[in-house]
């Protein structure tokens, strides 16, 4: 069974930058998805949101979520998150961590957050 790793996030995120070292360190191949050069899709996206919830996608503590206008805020519909988001990936908590297998009976994982505790327990 083979597994495909992608980190997603911003290269300038001090958090995204911990776990690109930790995986490194740790000798775990990835692949690095910028959110500033590459386009979020909407299948992507749409992949997240099934695997987690708005809840937990959104980083509502990021400058990008602060400065999104109180009409947009208080009406955050999952169809207005998901155009929002489209728009401005960095409304995305850092780094996502995606686990997918070439095996179709395992359900993909993703990770939010970077924590050197969770990294080893997931790696283990």
């Amino acid at each position: 069974m083979t597994k495909t790793i992608t980190l997603y996030g911003i290269n300038n995120c001090d958090t995204v930058k911990k776990a690109q070292k930790w995986l490194t360190a740790n000798g775990i191949n990835y692949v690095f998805f910028d959110f500033k050069k590459q386009s979020l899709t909407s299948e992507l996206l749409a992949q997240f949101v099934e695997l987690n919830d708005w809840s937990t996608l959104l980083n509502m503590r990021s400058t990008t979520y602060r400065n999104l206008s109180s009409e947009i805020k208080n009406n955050l519909t999952n169809a207005v998150a998901f155009e929002q988001v489209l728009a401005q990936p960095t409304l995305l908590k850092r780094p996502l961590l995606l686990i997918e297998t070439d095996d179709s009976q395992c359900v993909p994982q993703l990770h939010l957050g970077f924590k050197t505790e969770n990294y080893q327990a997931i790696f283990q």
